[in-house]
């Protein structure tokens, strides 16, 4: 079957001297794997479309019968150049990137993912500078979208410090049970705020470097516990070391 649809490069790797495999999330199948035969030639346009976090519009000939699809055409639907040139853009597009690949299973399609990923790709693109404590924001909100977003138990007053409850899903001021995750004050307050606000003010906290590894380190965690399939991120090092912020 001869599919058109847009989709957002996930990752590519090289697969001969000459091709390449790219691993897209399309609005038509999901997570799907493609060939781009030739793309590697000095003429080829292929892989100048086939950067992580493009968003295109691809045509490939889709059987089920198949792990891998052959590209035959593709084009973009929004050319964000700032992802591929500006290295700090481009390891928080990457990292986001590589943890939705884990997240979702090829040939599912997840039409508010879908969505979320237009958006946000765009709005890193545009802005004037990125910082590493919007990956945690990333994670809470992909963890919602996936069905397993964690629920604010308010007990009636500002808490100061919280837990991450692992196996209820819960952000709480008290632990439940032994696979609870105690926050810092700001920590808490930051996936408490995250839960309930989409406003840039939020990347504003104060989180030290300490609080800001712990806090993405806690919410691997929580995926690792409710979604088979998660490990370690081959771009976190790369993450890492460009935004110290």
């Amino acid at each position: 079957m001869i599919t058109k649809t847009e989709a957002i490069v996930l990752r590519t790797v090289d697969f001969s001297e000459s091709s390449l495999i790219a691993t897209l999330f399309t609005w038509s199948h999901g997570k799907v794997a493609v060939i781009a035969k030739g793309a590697k030639r000095p003429k080829s346009k292929l892989a100048a479309f086939l950067v992580p976090g493009q968003m295109v519009e691809v045509v490939y000939r889709y059987k089920t019968t198949r792990d891998v699809q052959t590209l035959s055409d593709i084009s973009y639907t929004r050319k964000l150049d700032l992802l591929r040139t500006d290295v700090e853009k481009m390891a928080l597009t990457v990292t986001t990137l590589e943890l939705v690949s884990q997240l979702i299973h090829s040939s599912e399609t997840n039409e508010p993912l879908f969505h979320f990923l237009s958006k946000l790709l765009p709005w890193l693109n545009d802005r004037d500078y990125v910082s590493r404590i919007m990956f945690p924001y990333i994670q809470i909100r992909l963890a919602q979208l996936l069905g397993v977003g964690l629920q604010y138990q308010n007990q009636g007053t500002e808490n100061v410090h919280g837990y991450i409850n692992i196996e209820s899903g819960t952000l709480s001021s008290e632990a439940e049970g032994s696979n609870s995750l105690r926050l810092t004050p700001l920590q808490f307050a930051f996936v408490r705020e995250s839960l309930h606000s989409m406003k840039s003010s939020i990347f504003e906290m104060n989180l030290d470097k300490n609080e800001l590894t712990g806090l993405i380190e806690n919410l691997d965690r929580y995926f690792r516990y409710h979604i088979e399939g998660i490990g370690p991120r081959k771009s976190d090092a790369i993450f890492d070391q460009i935004l110290r912020d």
